[in-house]
């Protein structure tokens, strides 16, 4: 089996997409084949942007994906912009179809990396949220938090979310181009509290090496 990493935030367009991609970058530039995969995507018009963007990568980092078809990428698509459970009416996410898809594409990766929709507690359907599916897929993993005012609080509480949960994780703070108030407003607490913490301003090697140790 492929090392599974579930990539999650503490909400919606934080930079899990992002990230995910940097880190097919990192992983392929160190010889390793990956693979990317988003169970559920909403919002989806004319077709799924994010698991578009994943299967343009991974077609180009790795030739040993080149049978694989968008659609093996995303299994659940929905056009309401909303939390799967309301996008999807309150129906049944069939947890079978996402592990066998999963299975599927490790089949021709050694790393395996998952992102989710939106937040740690949005709801999937009756039966569980984004959170339960970390479990589900046996997958370490990777809270990325925003840095805007606000972002303690919100890491915080998606940590002990994690912990709470005894899930294996590492965070990192999604640091670009506007946030110049974080190292005045959040970091003093970050660096007291977690220091050594990873931030995306200052390269994703050691949090590559982290994620797959």
């Amino acid at each position: 089996m492929a090392k599974r990493i579930f990539v999650t935030a503490t909400n919606t367009n934080v930079g899990k997409t992002h990230t995910t991609l940097q880190l097919m970058r990192h992983y392929a530039d160190q010889g390793l084949r990956v693979c990317a995969y988003k169970p559920i995507e909403t919002g989806v018009e004319n077709h799924p942007v994010d698991a578009q963007a994943l299967y343009g990568l991974m077609r180009t980092l790795n030739p040993h994906a080149a049978s694989l078809h968008v659609s093996d990428v995303v299994t659940f698509t929905f056009a309401l912009p909303a939390a799967p459970y309301v996008a999807n009416q309150g129906r049944l996410i069939e947890r079978t179809r996402l592990l066998e898809a999963a299975t599927r594409l490790e089949a021709h990766c050694d790393i395996l990396l998952i992102e989710g929709a939106g937040g740690l507690l949005v709801p999937v359907d009756e039966a569980g949220m984004m959170i339960d599916l970390i479990p589900l897929f046996e997958a370490k993993a990777l809270l990325v938090t925003h840095a805007s005012l606000g972002c303690i609080n919100d890491t915080l509480l998606s940590l002990e979310a994690l912990q709470n949960r005894q899930i294996a994780h590492e965070w990192i703070v999604n640091l670009h181009g506007g946030d110049n108030t974080f190292d005045r407003i959040s970091a003093p607490y970050f660096n007291t509290r977690f220091p050594g913490y990873f931030r995306t301003d200052q390269g994703l090697e050691a949090l590559a090496k982290a994620l797959i140790n």
